[in-house]
């Protein structure tokens, strides 16, 4: 009992009396446990700080699209904000093409039938007109057919007399219904005969009421189908030409007019009677007027594009079909979207405007502006016609100029993300 009463201090004094030795050590000489708690708590740190800055980055690579201003900052760049307006353009986009002819202004002469040139009265360039004889050409045949076509015809005189002598006599009932008709027959086959050999003689210009007084031609003209110039001279003199072989070729170039192309984006913007000017390398220096006659409807894919014919109105001598031409396609009074030129800015091909959102964060105002890809059209006095490639709110705002300053922020942004 006293044993356990003295010994219980002494113990407790053996506990107490490490405590100061221990208190002392920990001041003087930090436990390596603790700095390792320090060095993994600063680890910790730096890998929270790199987790916020890859955070911190990515926000940026994401809103590098976008520019933003402060209020100060948007008026002493002096950009004019507001939604997009609908404007009366007159404009004009550029086309080019060629001179050409119609079909019908264009003629291809051939040979009837075979036969030598004899003669030939034109040469290339010369102008000629309708019926007018450019050759002659002779061969037995062509004697031959003439010959034929008296004989044909002579024969067709008699059986018509006998068809009109049977025809009384069985009227007068003296004579045999079938001797009516077989002369009746005859006379019409011979008759279509005839008139056979005369579209023969017809086609070759040879008079047949000549012929029939026994006027045999030796050689026969080749006239001109139409007005025009010879193109072609395609012939020489003592040549055997084959049936249906092309002797000349002409062209009336009083009806030359432009064919322009006109690209797929400007399609909806030509209309028949609109004005048209352009150039051509044999007349430099001057401009010459024409108006849209017809649009083509045949849609070509390459280049794509179509046909659209202008008529000249003061034509040239020195216009030939197969020059090379450009010019403008003048449009009028459009009402259309357009934007000051200023407002639209060209990157990497494509067309741009900014819209423009007004926003305020802790006490702050500021504008953010984004691209917005377009396709642009006319141009005039200073606005350009455009169109959104994807949609747009019509109350949505937009800066109407400034736009080369804003995409250089952008761009400018970019580069300094890449480094």
């Amino acid at each position: 009992m006293n044993l356990f009463n003295l010994s219980l201090p002494a113990f407790l004094i053996l506990i107490i009396l490490p405590l100061p030795g221990c208190y002392q050590q920990t001041n003087d000489h930090p436990a390596p446990k603790a700095e390792n708690e320090h060095k993994h708590h600063h680890h910790s740190d730096i890998n929270e700080f790199d987790r916020h800055s890859k955070t911190d980055s990515k926000h940026v690579h994401q809103e590098i699209n976008e520019v933003h201003l402060s209020e100060s900052m948007l008026a002493s760049l002096d950009i004019r904000i507001d939604t997009l307006p609908v404007r009366s353009l007159s404009g004009k986009f550029k086309v080019n093409g060629r001179l050409a002819l119609f079909p019908q202004h264009r003629a291809t002469v051939t040979a009837i039938l075979g036969a030598n040139v004899t003669a030939i009265e034109v040469i290339e360039g010369e102008k000629v007109h309708k019926g007018q004889i450019l050759a002659y050409l002779s061969h037995p045949n062509l004697t031959n057919l003439q010959a034929a076509y008296i004989r044909v015809y002579n024969q067709m005189q008699f059986l018509r007399k006998e068809y009109l002598r049977e025809e009384h006599l069985f009227e007068a009932g003296v004579g045999s219904a079938k001797a009516y008709q077989q002369a009746k027959a005859d006379y019409l086959a011979m008759k279509g005969e005839t008139a056979g050999y005369e579209a023969q003689l017809v086609q070759l210009n040879i008079d047949a009421k000549q012929v029939r007084t026994g006027k045999i031609l030796r050689s026969v003209p080749v006239v001109s189908p139409i007005d025009g110039n010879i193109e072609k001279v395609l012939i020489q003199l003592g040549q055997f030409v084959d049936p249906n072989a092309t002797l000349f070729m002409i062209m009336n170039l009083d009806h030359i007019h432009a064919d322009l192309m006109v690209f797929e984006k400007n399609v909806s913007q030509v209309r028949e009677g609109q004005r048209v000017s352009f150039r051509v390398e044999s007349l430099p220096g001057k401009t010459i007027a024409a108006r849209i006659l017809a649009v083509g409807k045949n849609f070509e894919q390459t280049p794509r594009a179509i046909h659209v014919h202008a008529e000249i109105e003061q034509k040239h001598n020195l216009m030939i079909p197969g020059m090379y031409i450009s010019g403008e396609i003048h449009i009028e009074n459009s009402s259309v979207t357009a934007l000051p030129e200023s407002a639209v800015v060209t990157d990497d091909g494509k067309s741009f405007i900014f819209s423009a959102e007004h926003h305020h964060q802790n006490e702050k105002t500021e504008w953010i502006f984004r691209p917005v890809e377009v396709r642009t059209g006319i141009s005039d006095d200073g606005w350009i016609e455009l169109s959104p490639v994807e949609s747009f709110p019509d109350d949505a705002k937009v800066a109407w100029n400034n736009a080369y300053y804003l995409i250089a922020e952008i761009n400018k942004s970019e580069t300094s993300h890449a480094h």
